[in-house]
């Protein structure tokens, strides 16, 4: 064909140059990574000189795991199309840890596929100290739990294109009195008749859908399109917690997304000093320094379909004595059956159980600050201990012992963990009590949207 012909030997020799510089670069390759700390793997450099490099050198299941930006950014890059005035508030949560961290993650990836370039700043719903159940009292700030310069540092290196705002207040040109459009974001797809606790089938096609809602209501009620002078707040519905198919944008993603949400200071160093002294305990037991961890989930507020004190205790005493364990930390927001526990572990299967608050009695200033703590800060403490121990014991489905497991998961092969296999025998880490039978009933689907 016309301007298509070469002579032979000039079309022979093409495939030949190209082989010969694919030979070239491997060698190269090849010859550089013999070389001590050349290879570059995940981040930073690894001596590769004793065999093939780790997947991951740092342990993403510490609770202070530096946050690894990479997998972030790469998603916010992703993003077709961000709009200024478009703002999401991401604030309607409630619980404890694994539900109130579980939100304001799943939050915040939906406003990146929305091209949202507004975020504020969340707060966090605090528990009644006198009703565990009652979950909904006033609002505290982020530092309640979280680190927030620590959050806001990770989050404008990995997405630059978020504005975050220290509250509503602070939105340029924000209606006064504020009011934000509430949106369920399973509902802008047609679900085919799914049960309404399933994750959202939908993420897929979310920002198209969520930018028809915007369109159609914009010509609805007559509004200017959105603008930094003429705003558009969404907020979202309690539950969205367990919306988003994790994987959905891989494991590296997964293994690290979490960590914009890292525990403020003081409560890191009061868990891992509480961590010391249950190696401590253990030695002083004949454990060795090693002990298993116990999440005994029998409070006022746990559901009654869950596990009760015997299937959950038994279970755990089994597998701790027939893993040898002389010691054990116990987390728990109920004393009468802690002692309960504590007291057939030692008269029969001879393990020393101790909870938090037991360890902390020779150390005054240390038990005063946590005694400082409201109930749910106290619990994470508990989190960093059990992230800490040698074998997890938890119960499914407590979001706060599956989203342990799912971290402790994270050791196995760091930025590139796959899933947690659900039910059986766990990882080699973590084990969790429950029924694996019905998606829906026995909360199946939190394993398929739960941040590690």
């Amino acid at each position: 064909m016309k301007g298509r012909f070469v002579s032979t030997s000039s079309a022979n020799a093409q495939p030949r140059r190209v082989l010969l510089t694919v030979c070239l670069i491997s060698l190269a390759t090849i010859w550089i990574c013999r070389l001590p700390k050349m290879c570059i793997y995940g981040e930073g450099s690894v001596d590769v000189s004793a065999g093939p490099p780790a997947p991951q050198s740092i342990d993403l299941s510490k609770a202070d795991a530096p946050f690894i930006s990479w997998p972030l950014e790469r998603v916010c890059m992703e993003s077709t199309t961000w709009t200024p005035g478009i703002v999401f508030v991401c604030d309607n949560n409630s619980g404890g840890i694994g539900n109130i961290r579980n939100y304001i993650l799943t939050c915040f990836r939906y406003a990146i596929d929305a091209g949202a370039t507004g975020i504020v700043l969340p707060r966090i719903r605090k528990r009644s100290d006198e009703d565990l159940s009652d979950i909904m009292r006033s609002y505290q700030g982020f530092d309640y739990f979280f680190d927030e310069e620590h959050f806001r540092r990770s989050l404008a290196a990995a997405c630059p294109q978020f504005t975050l705002y220290n509250s509503t207040d602070d939105i340029p040109n924000a209606p006064v009195p504020y009011k934000a459009e509430k949106i369920t974001p399973r509902n802008f797809g047609k679900r085919g008749g799914c049960d309404k606790r399933e994750l959202n089938k939908h993420t897929g096609r979310f920002d198209k859908q969520f930018w028809e809602f915007v369109r159609n209501t914009t010509e609805q009620f007559q509004l200017p399109p959105p603008s930094i002078e003429t705003p558009r707040i969404f907020r979202f519905t309690w539950g969205v917690q367990w919306d988003w198919p994790v994987f959905r944008d891989g494991p590296e993603f997964v293994a690290t997304y979490g960590g914009l949400l890292r525990f403020r200071q003081d409560i890191l160093d009061l868990g891992y000093k509480t961590a010391q002294y249950m190696r401590q305990f253990s030695n002083q037991h004949g454990g060795s320094g090693t002990f298993a961890g116990m999440h005994l989930r029998t409070e006022s507020d746990a559901l009654s379909r869950w596990p009760k004190f015997k299937e959950q205790s038994g279970e755990y005493l089994e597998r701790a004595s027939a893993m040898d364990f002389k010691a054990a930390y116990l987390a728990t927001g109920n004393k009468t059956e802690a002692r309960k526990l504590s007291t057939a572990a030692s008269d029969l299967h001879g393990i020393a159980v101790i909870t938090k608050h037991e360890l902390l009695q020779d150390h005054p200033a240390d038990l005063e600050a946590l005694e400082a703590l409201s109930w749910d800060q106290q619990a994470l403490i508990d989190y960093i201990v059990l992230l800490e121990c040698d074998y997890f014991l938890g119960v499914s489905p407590s979001s706060f012992s599956m989203t342990v497991a799912g971290k402790r998961h994270l050791k196995a092969e760091g930025l590139y963990t796959r899933p947690w296999r659900i039910g059986g025998d766990g990882d080699g880490r973590s084990w969790l009590v429950g029924k694996y039978e019905n998606y829906w009933e026995d909360w199946l689907f939190m394993y398929e949207s739960l941040w590690p």
